[in-house]
């Protein structure tokens, strides 16, 4: 069924790296079975930055092959994305800790940080997918406030090693597209805390 047939669909990408990997398979599974047109951003550091879990470039080309758009890399490009109604929705997947610290207090120093201000401006959905080291930390109070934030819904989440990382908090990737389904309705998808299989 393609559920996403037509929508268009901005896909942020920020630098939780260990999670890239996961999230290129669901945007993948949402442009070739969903039906969804793909337009990819970036932050600086998925942009520019190899790391142990892959190098900058092979993310680019494959969202390229995937999406057939261009990327978007700069705040430049981002901040027409809203004038311009560009999307339907933005997901940001995975969205950093630092994204969020950032994005709960109006900072914009990024691409993603301005495509989120930029398509927030008409009032349109964006889709949250959480990754962070110190969600149950730190970040427990940001999240929170895009939890009562208008506009904005999160993908399921839990504790993805609460013996290794007690504070750490993940997004159930694969939930993205139905996360998506409900938030074009102006819903939560619910349960939204989810556990892992241990």
């Amino acid at each position: 069924m393609m559920r996403l047939k037509g929508l268009r669909v901005g896909f942020a990408i920020t630098g939780s790296h260990c999670t890239i990997e996961r999230v290129l398979h669901v945007a993948e599974k949402m442009v070739f079975m969903d039906g969804a047109e793909l337009f990819p951003v970036l932050s600086d550091t998925v942009n520019t930055i190899d790391t142990r879990f892959g190098p900058a470039q092979g993310w680019k080309e494959f969202l390229h092959k995937v999406s057939k758009n261009k990327i978007i890399t700069t705040i430049v490009e981002a901040e027409q994305i809203g004038p311009k109604k560009l999307f339907d929705i933005l997901v940001v997947a995975p969205c950093t800790g630092n994204t969020m610290a950032k994005l709960t207090h109006g900072i914009v120093d990024s691409p993603v940080l301005m495509a989120i201000k930029s398509h927030l401006r008409n009032l349109q959905p964006v889709v949250i997918a959480i990754s962070t080291n110190d969600g149950l930390g730190f970040n427990a109070g940001n999240i929170g406030i895009l939890l009562n934030t208008k506009n904005i819904y999160l993908v399921p989440f839990g504790q993805d090693s609460p013996s290794g990382k007690a504070n750490s908090l993940v997004a159930h990737m694969e939930m993205i597209p139905n996360t998506i389904v409900e938030a074009l309705k102006g819903k939560q998808l619910q349960p939204l805390l989810v556990s892992y299989q241990q």
